[in-house]
């Protein structure tokens, strides 16, 4: 399932948590979710969504790659989107567990923005298991 996510901001966090949960389909009891950015300039990741730490993850973002002059630039200036998508990858998988993601207690997936303000899309598919 594609879904599609609106960003605002160049460099943003979006918890899509709960509509990865909803594209879990119903008669999956347990397998794997994998959740996919088919983009290079933004990622997907795993961690808590207190707004707090999506701030941080921003600022130590923007810190370890600054918008410095990077030989890229000079085709569409967005070299440290690429980079900073480098860092975070474009998927996670999770499991799934009674029908639900097997998220640890604070865990969340989120969507990183690194050169918005864009329409994106992320994939979310699910492989049942029997085991």
């Amino acid at each position: 399932m594609r879904l599609s996510i609106d960003t605002t901001d160049r460099l943003a966090v979006t918890d899509v948590t709960a509509r990865v949960a909803d594209a879990v389909p119903s008669d999956v009891e347990r397998g794997v979710c994998t959740v996919f950015v088919p983009h290079t300039t933004a990622g997907v990741v795993v961690n808590e969504a207190e707004s707090g730490l999506l701030d941080d993850v921003e600022a130590v973002l923007a810190r370890l790659v600054p918008d410095d002059d990077y030989a890229h630039d000079a085709i569409d200036d967005n070299a440290d989107a690429h980079l900073r998508a480098l860092l975070l990858g474009s998927s996670v998988s999770v499991p799934v567990a009674d029908g639900s993601l097997d998220l640890g207690t604070w865990q969340s997936v989120l969507f990183v923005e690194c050169d918005g303000p864009r329409t994106r899309s992320i994939d979310v598919r699910v492989a049942p298991t029997t085991e």
